[in-house]
Order: structure tokens, then C-alpha cells, then sequence
């Protein structure tokens, strides 16, 4: 995911929608997105919560430049109005209840000045892999190292599970469990998100290169715009 290849549309994207104006980062991370955007003249001011994560923002080449705020993207504010804001690869799934994604779009409605966009990039829940009767798809098997995604449709709560052999293919090492929990969202629902928020679609994009968005798609880029007027 640091690739040019899969960072280079991103911000072609992002930097076009800036329109020279500021961009807010909800869930910055490491700076992946944030540094290049950066670099392309677009004051960037990011949130989140892992110390850790911005540890490594601060340690890159023109992380200090970076203003940053420590807090819960769906609700922390920050000075200042933006033209676009932004959440990349499934960040808007981190927030594990309705009442969060709803607050994060108010909170992003908030920060806008009038025509500015909030961007999300997030994939389609995968349910049409499931077999009948089961909650599990696997994403990656090898073996030494097994993941897989549990859905509860009834809650829209889903986890990505990864469990790992550290003896190798003779399997005599110790394992490691890791879940971590998600929510996952529909296009349709952050639509309604958006207007609950006095936000309007704009565009939805099967990805940064703008390829169409069918009911093939696998993952979407969606763009809401806050009203002139």
C-alpha cells in the first residue's frame, strides 16, 4: 500500500479536490497519504488516536511540518475550516457502531467550508462469499499463517482474524491470535450518513482512477459535498 502506484491516485485525487485549500485527515497514521499530499503544497492537519502510529509520522522526512491533533476522529475539532477531508482504506469501518460513523460525518460537516468534500475509500461487505450457513470468509491461507473475516449480519458487526504458527509448516511453535473488531457500511447507509450530516453525493467511484461503480464492485470511492448554499 506505500507503493506509487497505490499512493499516486490517491493524491492526485485528494490534491484535485483541495483545490489549494487545507485537507484534514481523519485516522492520519503514519502519514502514508498525509506526507505526498503534503509535498504537493496542500497543508495537511490530521487526527488520531495511536501514539505510536504518529511516532512514525514524526521520524519521516517532513513529518514535523504535519500538524496533528490526538483524539477520536468522529467527534475531536480542530481549528479552522478545510476544503476536503478524508478517511482512506476502510478507516470509516474502525468506528464500531452506527452512532460513531454518524457523528464522524457530522463532525467532518463541521470542519468544511461551504463546496468543500469529504472523501472515504472503503471496500463492499463481502457477504456474497459467505457459504450458506457459515459467518467466515478466509482472505489468506498459507502455512504458517491463516485470515479470515467473521460477519454478524444481524448487527453489521464483522472482524478480521489472524492467527499465526511461529513453528513454521511442522506447526510445533506457538500460535498468535490477533481480531480486530470493525462495522461494516454500506454505500447506501453513508449516503444517509452524509445527508443526516447536510451533505449531498457528489461522485462514487469504484477506485481512485475513477473506474465506474457497478454492482460488481468490490470497493468504492465516494465523495460528498457540503452546499454552497
Amino acid at each position: 500500500m506505500f507503493e506509487p502506484a497505490a499512493v499516486d491516485p490517491v493524491v492526485d485525487m485528494l490534491a484535485e479536490l483541495a483545490t489549494g485549500g487545507r485537507a484534514l485527515e481523519l485516522g492520519i497514521g503514519t502519514g502514508r497519504i498525509a506526507l505526498p499530499l503534503a509535498r504537493r503544497g496542500i497543508p495537511v492537519h490530521g487526527i488520531d488516536l495511536s501514539q505510536a502510529m504518529l511516532a512514525r509520522l514524526r521520524a519521516k522526512p517532513g513529518g514535523d511540518a504535519i500538524g496533528v491533533t490526538i483524539g477520536d476522529f468522529a467527534t475531536t475539532r480542530v481549528h479552522g475550516t478545510f476544503s476536503v477531508a478524508y478517511l482512506v482504506f476502510n478507516t470509516i469501518m474502525n468506528l464500531t457502531t452506527q452512532a460513531a460513523q454518524v457523528a464522524c460525518f457530522r463532525n467532518v460537516a463541521a470542519h468544511l467550508h461551504p463546496g468543500g468534500c469529504f472523501v472515504i475509500e472503503a471496500g463492499i461487505p463481502d457477504l456474497r462469499r459467505l457459504p450458506p450457513g457459515q459467518t467466515a470468509v478466509p482472505f489468506h491461507i498459507s502455512p504458517t499463517r491463516w485470515a479470515f473475516d467473521i460477519y454478524d449480519v444481524a448487527t453489521q458487526a464483522m472482524s478480521s482474524n489472524y492467527v499465526e504458527n511461529s513453528g513454521g509448516e511442522g506447526g510445533q511453535g506457538e500460535g498468535k491470535c490477533t481480531s480486530i473488531p470493525f462495522r461494516y457500511v454500506w454505500p447506501s447507509e453513508l449516503d444517509l450518513m452524509a445527508q443526516l450530516a447536510g451533505l449531498r453525493l457528489s461522485e462514487r467511484w469504484d477506485g481512485w482512477t475513477r473506474q465506474p461503480f457497478t454492482s460488481e464492485s468490490r470497493q468504492h470511492v465516494s465523495i460528498w459535498e457540503k452546499p454552497t448554499t
